[in-house]
């Protein structure tokens, strides 16, 4: 029985994964020859989960919460939305949601599932993710969204009642957002017994879940008239469709793991048969400099070397030449952050190469700065990775750490995110459902109480909620109502009063995205060079306006980004942002206006949403570095701010990024004198005013 692609015989046209994986196969042959819906048929059969489809569908059907435990391969993620529609769970105008902690899985899989299904995308099966929904209100049935979108739906419906079941998949990434989805849809199952839950993920600790489920402790079995679901969870575990995976570790600790990758892959390239290479490093800085040292290796080692890049901010169409086959006599190598770690399926994987990090969110309460930090993986993150190279046939996984580390050093599992993560957003989204009760919320890890002070005290200052913790009218309402982080709603709410609402939405849509610049390989001289032409002495926000300005001019031209080392993509993402906000603005009855080159406006505007992000330069510094005001810790201007290097004396920050020191990044400079008037119960007069005419 063959039940996997083997190599030299006619490859599939899709292969599976339960989380997620999709490939974007373009032999229309297959599918416009007429037996095309056939073979995707016999494919969805040939999948573990496929076997447990009735007892899947039975829990579901007699249990309030199914746990799904699904080993890698095993189809869960786009196979049970399907069993469920087929089950008739979307009859009668009712939707099957199914949750995603990550963007790119959410639009890889609903692609899948669509196409499985012979549908139009965002017809029946549709997606939405924070700013882009592709959806029909009428029509779509099955909807793929982040765990954010779905939070942020429980706005306009607390109770999620256009859903009959809902999945929360991925579950044991313990995203910030899953956390608080997963305390929530507890809450809604008391008042909806008839909503299903399904949770899936692949090393989800099933049993501690089960127990935060499980609301029968008091009422046993089913509700006291004996109708209804039973409220303790049921736990079905699937089994996967991994192949053997060798493992093998460095010797000696690695000083330099970009380059300990780049000679892995090399060697494997030189050495081992044919078939795609996975490597994990911790974000786009490093997957560049890794793909900068591979092309500058001499040309005939890595001749037949495809190198790709994956990260989330990556262009639609660069992440389809990811998911694309490699052509014949060539090998793939595909230099990921961890969104390949569980949330995407690539096919034709047989070698991983695990540097052993991640980068991770820590949040320091105490003194205010959330830093996203390079920090070890976990034991479970490390079987992660290395299963990726189990897809298809036998695979290997190289780690660039010592065995002995693995055993005894590693955590066994990371912490959840909701508890090393700033939580104003959190607190304002729980207070926007009518959830008072912060501390006494059901959470699944409860959040240090220090964090949740001080976003409490965060909201406080920024006219969110009132002296008893309430979300204040009008201003707490219409920052819950803005889908993005409360500091940049405030300072978009600010704008309509200083009269430059055009031109703080612009900024607010440019931070929305990871960066607008294109930094090509070897090309940092000329991005330098390029920023220069838009660089305003403001700082990064007013550059923005420039570049924006600019791209408007040219109309919108790709050539006018590419000359100018701007990322096109990017700013097509800046405009769809631009224009839901100011549709969101005028739902808010802000005025749309424009400053013109005001630019003092402006720079108030930003410092009503970030006054608790201001800095001041040390007196007698001669390396730039800068105390917060708040906290005084000791930060500097990031190299790709337009600010490096010349020091004003006061300035706000959006976000710090920790490398060897604490970087300021999208800085800006300010009047001390605005702190006060931005926020009188943040910053005392007495606090500023030795400091504030210096």
């Amino acid at each position: 029985m063959s039940k996997f692609w083997k190599p030299g015989t006619e490859k599939p046209r899709f292969v599976e994964d339960e989380e997620g994986g999709v490939l974007f196969y373009t032999s229309a042959s297959s599918s416009s020859s007429g037996h095309g819906y056939a073979s995707v048929e016999r494919q969805r059969q040939r999948l573990p989960v496929f076997k447990y489809r009735t007892a899947i569908l039975y829990l579901v059907e007699t249990h309030a919460t199914t746990i799904v435990v699904g080993e890698t391969g095993s189809g869960k993620t786009t196979q049970i939305p399907q069993f469920l529609k087929e089950a008739g769970w979307a009859d009668s105008g009712r939707m099957i949601a199914c949750t995603q902690p990550r963007r790119l899985a959410v639009q890889s899989v609903a692609s899948r599932v669509g196409e499985e299904m012979g549908v139009k995308l965002g017809e029946e099966v549709g997606y939405t993710i924070r700013f882009e929904d592709i959806t029909d209100a009428e029509l779509t049935r099955i909807k793929f969204l982040t765990d954010g979108v779905l939070l942020r739906e429980m706005m306009d419906d607390p109770l999620l009642s256009k859903y009959s079941v809902i999945m929360v998949d991925e579950a044991h990434e313990r995203s910030l957002s899953t956390d608080i989805l997963l305390g929530l849809l507890k809450k809604i199952q008391r008042r909806r017994p008839e909503l299903r839950l399904i949770i899936s993920s692949a090393t989800i600790e099933a049993k501690s879940m089960a127990a935060f489920f499980n609301s029968s402790r008091r009422l046993q079995g089913r509700d006291a008239e004996g109708h209804g679901p039973r409220k303790e969870p049921a736990i079905l575990s699937v089994e996967g469709r991994g192949f053997n995976v060798q493992t093998s570790y460095v010797e000696d600790p690695v000083s330099d793991y970009i380059r300990a990758a780049v000679s892995t892959i090399l060697s494997i390239h030189d050495k081992e048969p044919m078939g795609d290479i996975l490597v994990f490093l911790t974000g786009k800085d490093d997957i560049d400099a890794a793909m900068q040292l591979l092309a500058e290796d001499s040309h005939h080692k890595n001749q037949g070397l495809i190198v790709l890049p994956l990260y989330s901010g990556l262009p639609r169409a660069d992440q389809d030449l990811v998911f694309s086959p490699t052509p014949r006599g060539k090998r793939k190598v595909i230099i990921s952050t961890n969104i390949a770690e569980t949330s995407l399926t690539l096919e034709g994987v047989v070698y991983v190469v695990d540097c052993g990090f991640s980068k991770q969110r820590f949040y320091n309460p105490i003194t205010d700065i959330e830093n996203l930090v390079v920090a070890p993986i976990s034991r479970a993150s490390a079987r992660q990775r290395a299963g990726r190279a189990g897809r298809v046939r036998p695979g290997k996984c190289y780690r660039l750490y010592t065995e002995e580390y693995y055993v005894n050093e590693m955590s066994s599992d990371g912490v959840p995110e909701i508890q090393r993560s700033n939580l104003v957003s959190c607190v304002i989204q729980l207070k926007s459902l009518g959830i008072d009760n912060i501390l006494g919320f059901d959470w699944p890890a409860s959040p240090s109480p220090e964090a949740l002070i001080r976003a409490l005290e965060v909201l406080y200052s920024l006219g969110v909620i009132d002296d008893d913790a309430k979300l204040t009218s009008p201003t707490g309402f219409q920052i819950a109502e803005i889908p993005l982080d409360p500091m940049v709603s405030k300072m978009i709410l600010a704008s309509n009063d200083l009269g430059c609402s055009e031109e703080v939405i612009t900024i607010a849509a440019v931070l929305s995205l990871q960066s607008i610049w294109y930094s090509g390989r070897g090309s940092e001289k000329e991005l330098d060079e390029a920023k220069l032409r838009f660089a305003a002495a403001e700082g990064d926000h007013v550059t923005f306006l420039n570049v924006y300005r600019g791209y408007v001019e040219s109309n919108k031209s790709s050539s006018w980004c590419h000359r100018n080392h701007i990322n096109y993509h990017a700013m097509k993402k800046v405009d769809d942002v631009r224009k839901q906000l100011r549709r969101i603005a005028q739902r808010l009855g802000i005025a749309l206006k424009s400053c013109d080159h005001d630019m003092q406006a402006v720079r108030k505007a930003v410092t009503a949403g970030f006054f608790s992000n201001a800095c001041r330069v040390e007196a007698f510094s001669h390396n730039g570095a800068y105390k917060t005001i708040r906290g005084s810790q000791e930060v500097y201007i990031h190299p790709s701010s337009v600010l490096f290097r010349v020091n004003p004396k006061w300035v706000i920050y959006h976000s710090i990024v920790s490398t060897e020191r604490q970087y300021m990044r999208n800085v800006i400079t300010i009047e001390p004198s605005w702190l006060p008037e931005a926020a009188p119960h943040f910053y005392h007069r007495q606090q500023l005013d030795p400091r504030l005419h210096s």
